[in-house]
């Protein structure tokens, strides 16, 4: 009877084990995609949404991932909403291997996660968005928002807006109106802007426009009546459009009408034709897919039959589309930094928190990656999380867009102060204790 048992056991045990062995997850390198594919922002959340997908991809297929290790996407349909995008979080954060790092791609959901990365381990890269003073490294060790913040590039078109005037001290009197979505994303340049105001002499005004921003009638109105000199657009989706629509309704010269960069798309100035010819944006990358990364897109995903969304060939290189492929571009950099720094190669997200924290992607390195001249050298440290924080102007000419400025450097003396004065409260209000670097 013992024998019989045995064997039975035995038996059992070889049945299972091709079970158990196939059950063992092979490692893969998880990047959660925090998209909007739906609701009235998905004309802009699409195309960024590819572009970040779309350079993972291609990694997998040309290079068999990063260093050898597959990258795993799991996509998450936010629809633009912070309450959706919380729990995408909560949804994705142990997906897989483990989520890495997370690019919410709006200021709202940002500001919800923040409290969480710190807890969970899970570096936040809001690049170019977000809380602005996240660029205290010391403060916030879990989030990234370099290559520039909005009170950097609000000082830059200020800059911008100061040399075409003729000098600095030309703005003495002139008069600058910000429409803005009204929203945490929307108010984020606001105190920027009063200061600089102060400090230059022109008269500043602030116009809410509620989402989603299809209603803007009486906004312009006000603008038709204050005759401002010039205009700054804080807008996304369609309110976008509607606001270059409005301006070319009361014949406002659009090379006096400037967008932060999430209001400079393509989306943004097609539907009013040749009538946006002019119009003018931040820009940190370059337009256009003329860029060996873009050719290899192509070959090894679109030309093979491979494109996670094939339907969306003839938008590569637009500049929501190469705002994400440049997202996914420094983070997979960062990824390399992680198992360099760790000596593996199935890293954490608190791995990938020193790996983003130790970019460094020069121009040498760019052109390694098909992307020579594409975007600014990104040199992160301990104690700044926003990297250069320079920025340029593109402008449109009623088919594409170009960069027509040099980079402007901030006015640290402006923004500093403020970085300080916000992420301290951030400190004292949530009990951190700032970090030395």
């Amino acid at each position: 009877m013992k024998l019989r048992n045995w064997i039975l056991a035995a038996a059992a045990a070889v049945v299972a084990l091709p079970l158990a062995a196939g059950s063992a997850r092979a490692y893969e390198l998880t990047i959660p995609s925090m998209d909007y594919r739906t609701g009235p922002y998905a004309p802009n959340g699409i195309p960024f949404a590819n572009g970040w997908t779309d350079y993972f991809t291609m990694l997998n297929e040309r290079d068999g991932g990063i260093n050898g290790v597959k990258i795993k996407m799991v996509p998450c349909e936010t629809a633009y909403n912070t309450k959706k995008g919380v729990e995408c979080y909560e949804k994705t954060k142990k997906a897989g291997s483990g989520a890495l790092v997370y690019q919410p791609l709006s200021t709202g959901i940002t500001y919800q996660l923040i409290p969480k990365a710190s807890v969970d381990k899970i570096p936040i890269h809001s690049m170019g968005y977000g809380r602005t003073s996240a660029a205290n490294g010391k403060v916030f060790k879990w989030v990234f928002n370099f290559p520039a913040t909005y009170w950097s590039q609000a000082s830059a078109l200020v800059k911008y807006i100061g040399e075409k005037e003729g000098g600095m001290d030309k703005l003495k009197g002139k008069k600058i109106h910000l429409v803005y979505h009204n929203s945490a994303y929307g108010k984020e340049p606001i105190r920027t802007l009063e200061k600089l105001s102060e400090k230059h002499g022109f008269a500043f005004k602030a116009l809410a426009v509620d989402h989603p921003g299809q209603e803007q009638k009486a906004t312009w109105l006000k603008i038709r009546r204050d005759k401002p000199d010039w205009i700054l657009l804080w807008g996304w989706g369609v309110m976008n459009q509607v606001a270059i629509k409005e301006a070319v309704s009361i014949r406002f010269p659009m090379d006096r009408f400037i967008g932060v960069w999430w209001s400079g798309s393509e989306n943004d100035v097609k539907p009013s034709g040749m009538a946006a010819k002019g119009y003018l944006s931040g820009a940190f990358h370059q337009p256009g897919k003329n860029f060996q990364a873009h050719r290899d897109i192509l070959k090894y995903l679109y030309d093979a039959g491979k494109a996670p969304h094939p339907d969306f060939k003839d938008r590569v290189g637009e500049v929501l589309y190469n705002r994400g492929l440049v997202a996914a571009m420094w983070n997979s950099e960062a990824i390399r930094n992680a198992m360099k720094i760790h000596g593996t190669k199935e890293i954490t997200g608190a791995m990938m928190r020193d790996g983003l924290e130790a970019l460094d992607v020069d121009e040498a390195r760019l052109k390694e990656l098909g992307l020579g001249g594409f975007t600014i050298p990104v040199k992160i440290t301990c104690a700044n999380h926003e990297g250069p924080g320079i920025v340029a102007v593109q402008q449109w000419d009623g088919k594409k867009w170009s960069i027509v400025s040099k980079f402007y450097e901030p006015d640290m003396a402006v923004i500093q102060p403020l970085i300080d004065e916000d992420s301290m409260k951030y400190a004292k209000e949530n009990n951190i204790t700032p970090r030395t670097c």
